[in-house]
């Protein structure tokens, strides 16, 4: 069987054929395309006013709070209230037998009684004899005995009197009343229990808890910060933001009412380093109890022309240093350090680093580097976000 490509010419063509073939795939080759310009979400920062706010955490205290004690000692009759109630000022709350003190009481008062007879017949002699001794019908002596006689009669009246009020007032403690107005603890005796004047275990214990403390600690140092922020200018303050004080539950919950902000101690405590503020709280539903832990929301002050980043623009580098990726006025990307002071809700008060007018990229950072063109694109505004999600 004869090869096809045995015959020189017919080789030669076919050569010349695969010649041409890759001469035409040589030419219809193109160029490598451009590189594209990445695309980039930015903010234009602005500089607004800022309320700055600080949480600090706390335990709540009562407004008034009494340790009821007995004055008198005795046996304790009645327990007259009940256990975990609201009492009122003045209210009797136990009583001691009263029979010894209604005793001496009624001792008192005949013996205030008998001064009295006496003194109502020595100033009638002291009277009879001050006009006889002007007629010499009776010696001075005798008269000054008179006079004397009165004086006396009329200090023991003095006295019996004021043992007739120590008595009345003894017995009035053998009912034993709330000094103040609050809710009313468990009770540490019971009817029948032996009773001593001023003993040290209390009764029980009354609390006031509307309106109600909150005590909470703030470090010296941040004190410091506050006060030289507020002598510089940069940080203004006003009566109402003392009265704004929000609170935080332990569940997490906001109470519904606002306090105000009381004082501030007048020492730091040498072991902690830590400040104590207390705020005083409406408390009508009696929602706080004493000893609860809470955060409380205080305002610091307003500051002018804050300028607030996007967390999600700011970056730490090895350092720590908070950086971020802007694009400048020549559309390409540029690394900036910031000096951040603390976060406020998703964004960074930032002191230093950058100024209002220019543009921080927030999405789209992992594509571009330092030096590069972008395609910058504004990010839309939260109510705008939220007109195009819902007209989705």
């Amino acid at each position: 069987m004869k090869h096809y490509f045995a015959h020189p010419l017919l080789k030669a063509l076919v050569i010349a054929g695969s010649l041409i073939v890759v001469a035409g795939c040589g030419q219809q080759s193109e160029e490598p395309p451009a590189p594209e310009i990445p695309e980039v979400t930015v903010q234009t920062i602005t500089s607004q006013s800022v309320a700055l706010t600080t949480e600090l955490a706390g335990r709540t205290s009562p407004y008034l709070i009494s340790e009821v004690r007995p004055q008198v000692g005795g046996i304790v009759k009645a327990r007259l209230f009940t256990e975990g109630s609201d009492v009122e000022a003045g209210q009797t709350l136990y009583e001691i037998d009263p029979a010894t003190y209604r005793a001496n009481h009624n001792s008192a008062k005949a013996a205030l009684a008998k001064a009295q007879a006496t003194l109502k017949v020595v100033s009638l002699r002291a009277g009879r004899y001050s006009e006889l001794v002007k007629i010499d019908a009776v010696s001075k002596q005798d008269n000054d005995q008179a006079v004397a006689e009165m004086r006396q009669a009329e200090a023991d009246v003095a006295s019996a009197r004021a043992a007739l009020d120590t008595a009345a007032i003894n017995l009035g403690y053998t009912d034993i009343k709330a000094p103040i107005s609050g809710r009313i603890g468990q009770s540490s005796i019971t009817p029948g229990a032996l009773l001593s004047a001023n003993q040290a275990e209390p009764l029980a214990k009354i609390q006031q808890l509307d309106p109600i403390y909150i005590d909470v600690t703030q470090s010296s140092i941040e004190l410091l910060r506050l006060r030289k922020a507020l002598a510089s200018g940069s940080l203004t303050t006003t009566e109402q933001a003392r009265a704004n004080v929000k609170l935080m539950l332990e569940d997490g919950t906001v109470y519904s009412h606002s306090g105000e902000l009381q004082f501030s101690d007048v020492s730091v405590d040498p072991g902690t380093g830590m400040v104590t503020l207390r705020a005083v709280f409406p408390n009508p539903e009696l929602q706080l109890l004493p000893g609860m832990y809470v955060r409380a929301l205080l305002e610091e002050g307003v500051r002018e022309q804050a300028i607030l980043v996007p967390q999600q623009g700011v970056s730490r580098d090895s350092t720590g240093n908070a950086t971020a990726l802007l694009v400048n006025s020549d559309g390409k990307v540029e690394n900036r350090t910031l000096t951040t002071v603390r976060t406020i809700g998703d964004q960074w008060l930032v002191e230093a680093g950058i100024e209002p007018g220019e543009r921080v990229i927030v999405e789209g950072v992992q594509r571009v580097r330092p030096g590069v063109a972008v395609n910058a694109v504004e990010a839309l505004a939260p109510t705008d976000a939220q007109a195009v999600s819902s007209a989705d």
